[in-house]
C-alpha cells in the first residue's frame, strides 16, 4: 500500500494531526523558501478584507480548535 492510500484511510482528526506535525517540521528547516506569488496575493487581500472589517484576528489555538470541529 503506498502513503497516499494509507493517508485516505486516516481520519479527519489523524489527518490534521498528522499536516500540524509537519507544519511544525517544515517550520524548523533551515532552508528557506521565497513565498509564490499566489501566497503574497492572498495574503493581500486578507489584510485588505481585515481593514474593511470583514476578517476578525483569533488566537491561533483558538482557530485551531475551529478547524478540528469543522473535521470531526
Amino acid at each position: 500500500m503506498n502513503l497516499i492510500q494509507n493517508i485516505q484511510e486516516l481520519s479527519k482528526n489523524e489527518k490534521m494531526i498528522i499536516m500540524e506535525y509537519l507544519w511544525k517540521d517544515l517550520f524548523v528547516e533551515n532552508e528557506m523558501f521565497e513565498s509564490p506569488e499566489w501566497h503574497k496575493t492572498a495574503l493581500a487581500e486578507t489584510e485588505e478584507s481585515l481593514k474593511e472589517g470583514k476578517e476578525e484576528i483569533i488566537d491561533w489555538s483558538d482557530a485551531k480548535k475551529q478547524l478540528r470541529k469543522n473535521f470531526e
